[in-house]
């Protein structure tokens, strides 16, 4: 059933914006927020924090069918719950997870900021690095192909530590 309302959904909804989106070069924001309403953007963050609470499975279901009519939308929804969601479920601590996973359940789109123009998306050659300053991490570098990018608000950045006080 799963699979089945997120097919209906790319055929009626996602196709007949596709070509326009592709000659723009933009994502249309309120498909976006459809995403939202349906749970797409949330599907494995628990739902004491607003997801679905499903798992990783559906998360690849839901991306094939996207997938089929528009594969910036299958990326759109792949980074977001399997690399951005991912990332602050295995790495926040609770109070982190409180703040975060319920916007990015219902409104914020996550980007994911790896690649360099000198490394490629090779993590173990980042140029970028990230300096604990006090209580704070300075972020000096380049990013390239950031995706999800331009309808991000919160951002996983890759960098080296350059310095660490523990």
């Amino acid at each position: 059933m799963f699979r089945d309302s997120i097919r209906k959904f790319a055929e009626d909804r996602l196709r007949p914006l596709v070509r326009e989106m592709d000659e723009k070069g933009i994502f249309d924001r309120d498909l976006i927020q459809q995403f939202f309403q349906l749970g797409l953007m949330g599907i494995e963050i628990p739902e004491q924090y607003g997801g679905s609470g499903g798992s990783f499975f559906e998360a690849i279901l839901a991306v094939e069918e996207l997938s089929r009519v528009d594969a910036s939308a299958g990326v759109v929804v792949d980074v977001q719950n399997t690399l951005v969601n991912n990332a602050l479920l295995r790495w926040c601590n609770s109070e982190q997870k409180s703040r975060y996973l319920p916007r990015m359940a219902t409104e914020w789109v996550g980007a994911y900021a790896l690649s360099e123009a000198g490394s490629g998306s090779d993590a173990f050659a980042l140029q970028t690095r990230a300096e604990l300053r006090g209580d704070e991490f300075i972020l000096n570098g380049r990013k390239l192909w950031i995706t999800n990018g331009k309808e991000a608000s919160l951002y996983v950045i890759f960098a080296r530590l350059t310095r660490c006080r523990i």
